[in-house]
């Protein structure tokens, strides 16, 4: 007969089975929280506030009157429709275009259909403003609001098609099962049942979509489609109107935080998780027929040939009529340099500034902690021009010396793209065993030598997944570059706006093909990613 101890031991063993612990905290008798993490994490947080308090100041500044009045005019009613258009007329098409793209090649027998699935995440390598550069040189007349549609939607429906496709790679297919089981038609087990769990996916890349639309400046102004953030820029560039160009920034930027507003509370409270482990078969692959296999992969075809084939076709083009002389461009191999080590630079600032708020996120939650980490991401929505007209305005104020300086745009940079850090940092961080610390701690070690012998060592895959993400987010960016890099200073998205400027195609298609070969690893990144969230 097993002792009254042995009992209680298994007893105590079955409790915990049953209730497992939370991750132990890092507060180890008589520490607290290293006061660099906690006041480094909080310095970070501040700095992102600098975009939104520059525009309150500024406001307060310029005063009611000027404001109601550079606010309240015509221009900024044609923008504000310009703009809200865009918006509606492009979204819908994004959202169709992505979760049609996402059916066909995680749920149907559509042929090489893994073959169209990295085809439909490969417009992501290529920059927007690209896109719009391979058309115009293709058509000249190409322009107006209906261009804006188009470009828009071969750009940006990939991050409506990645969150979609990976949530029906998740999605228990015995819920369709059941459903089809109790008589409803496939369509209607699509419309009530796997509709609905596409929910998340379809609010969350629509966010996304919608705050590109708002931030994206090179794509609209080739075709000549005014919006928030052409004028922005024509403003600031053309006069120097400090007040003018803020008043329209601070418009966009109420745009932004109402996107945000509106998107957390569409959520909603539905729950999207099962009890249980569910089926851990795949869902069986619908047949489409040919009534409806053709019409499939006529769409393909016609997303990649609008999406890849034009950009391609048009850059190699410009390339053979440029002939070897294209790449003797004194200035391309400098931009090139200065693209990697501004994008080396700013991806490891902003790694190690999200550090602290990964760690606390992670190791000590807490209300404080949550809204440090909102305010990162609030800045961050924001588009790089606003971002840029805060820092133009601060520096010439404040820091005369740091005006146009490289620590100025790797500021923009950190401002701008820490999320993309925090994000693949905090979940590094949170397949390190706090335990491991903690033992690194108890043997003596101080918090910053835990953290970087042991944490940081673990979490090494999700910051490098991080900096990859940040490095070239940095290569591609264009508004912030061109008003705050030092004089002189050319990457290949300036120097490639500044031969489309003057017209020169041949001239910017070298520039264009060196952004696409280095986009191509955070293609190749996300897809990966993507399929390993779903175990294939």
């Amino acid at each position: 007969m097993p002792s009254t101890s042995s009992s209680t031991s298994a007893a105590a063993a079955a409790a915990d089975t049953l209730h497992p612990t939370t991750t132990p905290e890092l507060r180890l008798p008589g520490r607290r929280l290293p006061l660099w993490l906690s006041g480094s994490s909080l310095l970070v947080s501040l700095l992102a506030l600098l975009p939104l308090a520059f525009i309150i100041a500024i406001s307060i500044q310029t005063g009611w009157e000027t404001v109601v009045r550079l606010v309240f005019r015509p221009r900024v009613g044609e923008l504000l429709f310009n703009t809200s258009l865009l918006v509606v007329l492009t979204l819908p098409l994004c959202v169709a275009l992505g979760i049609a793209m996402a059916w066909l090649t995680e749920r149907s027998n559509l042929p090489a259909r893994r073959i169209w699935s990295a085809l439909a995440i490969a417009p992501l390598a290529v920059p927007a403003f690209v896109h719009s550069y391979a058309w115009i040189s293709l058509l000249p007349a190409f322009n107006g609001l209906a261009a804006a549609v188009l470009l828009s939607v071969i750009a940006y429906f990939p991050f409506i098609y990645l969150p979609a496709a990976a949530a029906l790679r998740r999605m228990d297919p015995a819920l369709e099962d059941s459903a089809a089981a109790l008589g409803l038609a496939p369509w209607a087990v699509f419309r009530r049942v796997t509709l609905p769990q596409l929910r998340l996916a379809i609010w969350g890349g629509g966010l996304l979509v919608s705050l590109h639309l708002l931030a994206e400046y090179g794509l609209y102004a080739m075709i000549r489609f005014d919006t928030f953030t052409t004028a922005i820029f024509d403003q600031f560039q053309s006069s120097f109107n400090g007040p003018a160009a803020n008043m329209l920034a601070g418009v966009l930027a109420l745009c932004c935080l109402l996107l945000l507003s509106a998107e957390a509370a569409s959520r909603g409270t539905a729950r999207y998780a099962r009890v249980g482990a569910g089926s851990a078969r795949q869902a069986v692959p619908a047949r489409l027929g040919w009534r409806w296999g053709l019409p499939s992969l006529l769409l393909c075809l016609a997303t990649a040939a609008l999406t890849l084939g034009v950009p391609l076709l048009t850059l190699g083009h410009w390339l053979w009529e440029g002939g070897s002389e294209a790449w003797h461009n004194a200035a391309l191999w400098p931009a090139l340099r200065q693209t990697l080590l501004f994008g080396a630079a700013g991806a490891v600032l902003t790694v190690l500034a999200a550090v602290p708020l990964a760690w606390l996120s992670v190791r000590a939650p807490s209300r404080l902690q949550r809204l440090q980490e909102g305010c990162n991401y609030i800045t961050s929505a924001l588009p790089g021009i606003v971002t840029a007209l805060a820092l133009v305005t601060i520096t010439i104020n404040f820091a005369r010396p740091l005006y146009q300086t490289v620590l100025t745009i790797l500021l923009a940079y950190l401002l701008m793209f820490l999320p993309r850090a925090l994000i693949s940092l905090r979940a590094g961080i949170a397949q390190a065993p706090a335990e491991l610390e903690n033992a690194a701690r108890s043997l003596g070690c101080t918090p910053g030598r835990a953290l970087w012998r042991v944490t940081l060592r673990l979490a090494a895959p999700g910051a490098a997944a991080g900096m990859a993400m940040v490095f070239l987010a940095i290569s591609n960016e264009l508004t912030a570059t061109l008003l705050l890099a030092p004089n002189g200073t050319r990457t290949l998205a300036t120097g490639f706006w500044a031969m489309t400027s003057e017209i020169d195609y041949i001239a910017a298609a070298p520039y264009a093909l060196l952004m696409v070969v280095l986009s191509l690893p955070l293609t190749w990144l996300l897809h990966y990613h993507s399929k390993r969230t779903a175990g294939r």
